[in-house]
């Protein structure tokens, strides 16, 4: 265990939290697109201002960084750990803006199970990140978010093959797959997420 002679600015374990419930949002969010008749300007009107104010956490982060001496981790790790998080809410974003200009209303199979796999490793996230101030029981979240990334893949090859399967015209293919590597990526991002905190946590060990 690594021994500190000095305080250590603890704000910074509040601001991840914050970080990471704004993705519980954010996927929220792109599941309620998905609804039956919902409007999707007013979504994504919610989308961005909850993108807004992760990136907001976001800079609270780096301005902490750059004022604090004493940080309770490596200052590469809080920005790499900073970054990650917002890129998951980016590509949220990003999932959520096309669907409203490309006016999709249909989605292929299994597209709303992927949408529930990012549902589930944001919460877990989130749910996850008060750990940090004590790097205990962090396994179980790597663990499970490199569980539920598999799933993702396993969705994001059958949404491919439905996509590409003759069922769609060209124009709806290239639509839609915007939306779903979106979405994708968002997953692969929240597995990098917990990539960084496993090597934080070991450094820390």
């Amino acid at each position: 265990m690594r021994f500190r002679i000095r305080p250590v600015e603890t704000s910074f374990y509040d601001l991840f939290s914050e970080s990471a419930s704004h993705l519980v949002a954010g996927a929220d969010l792109l599941a309620k697109i998905l609804e039956d008749g919902v409007d999707k300007a007013a979504v994504a009107a919610e989308m961005r201002e909850a993108e807004h104010q992760a990136d907001e956490t976001t800079h609270a982060i780096v301005r902490r960084v750059n004022s604090t001496f004493i940080t309770p981790f490596d200052r590469e790790d809080i920005y790499s750990l900073a970054s990650a998080l917002d890129d998951v809410m980016d590509f949220m974003d990003e999932a959520v803006d096309s669907i409203l200009l490309y006016d999709i209303d249909e989605f292929p199979p299994h597209f709303a199970d992927q949408v529930e796999v990012l549902q589930r490793a944001a919460r877990l996230t989130a749910d996850s990140m008060p750990r940090l101030r004590t790097m205990k029981n962090l396994d179980e979240f790597w663990i499970e978010i490199n569980r539920l990334e598999n799933d993702g893949d396993r969705n994001h090859r059958r949404l491919l093959a439905n996509l590409f399967g003759g069922s769609y015209k060209a124009m709806q293919v290239l639509k839609l797959k915007d939306v779903v590597e979106s979405v994708e990526h968002a997953i692969d991002a929240l597995e990098t997420v917990a990539n960084i905190v496993e090597q934080i946590a070991v450094k820390e060990s």
